[in-house]
């Protein structure tokens, strides 16, 4: 549902400042598109779209474009997730080995090179809240961090390319020694995948199936999926990186693209597809503690546990100071997502308890339960680290509120 700006306590002069400058990133050629959008009090009062969804075929960005959403994949997993926690199937603590034995006797690297690591064993084994947070030990390989991502490598841990199975990933993974002891720092990882095959043991379905069935179908996400079919495939935007003088170059077409076949892998870290308007409905169902439109997926009580910090502190004080454009001093981590513990540490317009997440390609959302308000920023640009744009959105969007 729409509505005027001013009915939600948002000045829509202040509001223009949005599209300018979202105008301005893709006018000067540094973004192809930009998508933004904006809900307060369960209104939606701001849905810009400006740019080029896909540049060498002059296909303007739509309200239905569909994106390449990656890591924003994460919270619709831990939804999954905690569904099934609320079902009584396991508690947080609880080890994972319960579900998957591959996990048992693990060990941690202290030390070695990428062919021969020397390593000593695991204090304890990783927990559901381990991988719900990031805390687990588990890395990517596309860090190059440290020679334990060097083996997801060389053994083919990537839940983005692989043609194995999600349950033979997994399995790759858990014969990797960890990079740091359960619960100990702060790493993102395949954490959240790990957590998509759990769905799928815990469930006795397959993680796209339990998904669509029990997360996005009932949430109305029509255009949210692991692939994205011919039928669509003209809604699908390109993919860019920067040159190093600046310029937009395409490392993923539409209609060539790995999203527009079906694959034996549902990443639940970083898999999905969809839309502004979809992903909106999933924002405002967190915002209303777990209900859409009569559709109640989660508790009240489960949401805001999610929506707690979860770690020893923030983000930095885990080992993890920095992350893309953005400082982790004065940020935490719940069940899913970041959570904003204190805007002055970390300098930046936004409230306490603000949760949101990213994905490589540059998107964003944001949900903030002090001002009931939940925005989205897309385009398809890679790394996301390239500019500053989710900080500046987050300015733009704050000072234009004005009750």
């Amino acid at each position: 549902m729409q509505a005027k700006p001013e009915d939600v306590g948002v000045s829509s002069e202040r509001l223009a400042r949005v599209n300018a400058w979202g105008r301005r990133w893709v006018d000067d050629g540094k973004l192809p598109c930009i998508v933004t959008m904006l809900a307060r009090h369960g209104k939606i009062v701001h849905f810009d779209t400006y740019g080029m969804a896909d540049v060498k075929r002059e296909t303007r960005v739509a309200p239905d474009t569909i994106f390449r959403f990656y890591s924003m994949t994460k919270p619709l997993t831990s939804t999954a997730i905690m569904m099934l926690y609320e079902e009584g199937r396991f508690q947080l603590d609880d080890p994972i080995t319960r579900f998957l034995p591959c996990f048992r006797n693990m060990r941690v690297a202290v030390g070695g090179m990428r062919g021969k690591l020397e390593t000593v064993p695991a204090v304890r084994d990783i927990t559901f809240r381990d991988l719900l947070t990031h805390t687990s030990g588990l890395t990517y390989g596309f860090m190059e961090a440290t020679p334990v991502d060097g083996q997801y490598r060389d053994r083919g841990v990537d839940f983005q390319t692989s043609d194995k199975s999600l349950a033979e990933v997994v399995e790759l993974a858990a014969d990797i020694p960890l990079i740091a002891q359960p619960g100990a720092e702060w790493n993102y990882s395949i954490a959240t995948d790990v957590l998509g095959h759990l769905v799928a043991v815990i469930s006795g379905k397959p993680f796209a199936d339990f998904l669509r069935e029990r997360v996005t179908g009932p949430l109305g996400m029509v255009d949210t999926s692991f692939h994205v079919p011919a039928d669509k495939l003209p809604r699908f935007a390109a993919n860019y990186t920067s040159t190093p003088d600046g310029r937009l170059m395409l490392i993923d077409d539409p209609q060539k693209s790995i999203f527009g076949t079906k694959r034996q892998v549902a990443s639940g870290g970083g898999g999905l597809t969809s839309t502004a308007g979809d992903y909106m409905r999933f924002c405002q169902m967190m915002l209303n503690k777990g209900e859409l439109n009569g559709v109640r997926l989660l508790g009240r009580k489960t949401v805001e546990l999610m929506m707690t910090n979860h770690l020893r502190g923030d983000m930095a004080a885990m080992g993890q100071p920095r992350f893309s454009e953005s400082s982790y001093e004065g940020i935490g981590f719940g069940l899913g997502f970041s959570v904003t513990l204190d805007p002055a540490r970390a300098q930046i317009l936004g409230s306490a308890g603000e949760c949101a997440w990213g994905g490589a390609a540059s998107t964003a959302f944001w949900i903030d339960p002090v001002e009931d308000l939940a925005v989205i920023m897309l385009t398809q640009l890679m790394p996301s680290s390239t500019y500053p744009i989710r900080r500046e959105l987050r300015v733009l969007t704050y000072q234009a509120l004005t009750a």
